[in-house]
């Protein structure tokens, strides 16, 4: 028993430009302002809901306005419509590959894995340097149990962006899957490193210290998820339990 979790799914759910010119684009920087600089997104989300339906109504062709307004529809659950503004966004921009990474990630949440795997193979093939992309693809192929093909999507996605924590939480959890023990404690020292706060993170250490024989250390790490709201799998606190017995 490895004691893996699946990982986590990588989305655009920042903010952003598409860094590509519009013929509407008046009040776009009003626009951003208004969600970049909120830090209370959760409590301004009718305003902010009612500010891009209305940009989206003045400039039915406006990328941006229509992607953002998906991704603040997703922000508020309402996943119908933000699959709707998503797909409109990509609609009226064939390249946004942004808005076909979000799109995947809400279908990979959905279960279908096939239209998840569809749109983030387009936004590599528009934009082939996108780490999001790549990293969303390894668990795809981690879903389905082809390690191997997982291994090389999380490398890819690595090499575009190493500063990525959740890759290198992803690719721990398959490494471990794969029992190359080494590697996977590399990677779970990445992971901390990069997001020590993160639960998933802790726990992947955890485990892989475990592997390695560090009883002790890999205690630490495995209390320290607890403490961050991670439910530690019972099997493995057993384990270690009767190692460090």
């Amino acid at each position: 028993m490895r004691f893996s979790d699946l990982g986590e799914i990588c989305v655009f759910y920042k903010f952003f430009s598409l860094g590509r010119s519009s013929q509407e684009n008046e009040g776009k920087d009003k626009l951003e302002m208004v969600v970049v600089m909120s830090e209370q997104l959760q409590e301004n989300l009718p305003k902010i809901i009612e500010e891009f339906e209305k940009k989206c109504q003045q400039s039915p062709n406006n990328v941006m306005a229509h992607h953002h307004l998906g991704l603040v529809y997703l922000k508020a659950g309402r996943v119908d419509d933000a699959i709707k503004m998503l797909e409109r966004a990509i609609a009226i921009d064939p390249m946004s590959g942004e808005s076909m990474i979000n799109l995947g990630a809400i279908y990979f949440g959905k279960g279908d894995l096939a239209k998840a795997q569809e749109l983030n193979e387009e936004a590599i093939r528009v934009m082939p340097e996108t780490a999001q992309a790549h990293a969303n693809m390894g668990l795809i192929w981690q879903q389905r149990n082809e390690l191997d093909k997982a291994i090389a999507a999380y490398d890819k996605a690595i090499q575009y962006d190493p500063k990525l924590a959740t890759v290198w939480m992803n690719l721990t959890s398959v490494l471990t899957m794969k029992g190359e023990d080494a590697r996977a404690l590399k990677a779970a020292h990445k992971g901390v490193e990069i997001d020590p706060d993160s639960p998933l993170a802790q726990n992947n250490l955890a485990v892989a210290l475990f592997f390695s024989g560090d009883f002790k250390s890999s205690k630490e790490h495995m209390e320290k998820a607890r403490e961050l709201g991670y439910s530690v799998d019972p099997n493995f606190v057993n384990r270690l339990n009767q190692e460090l017995a």
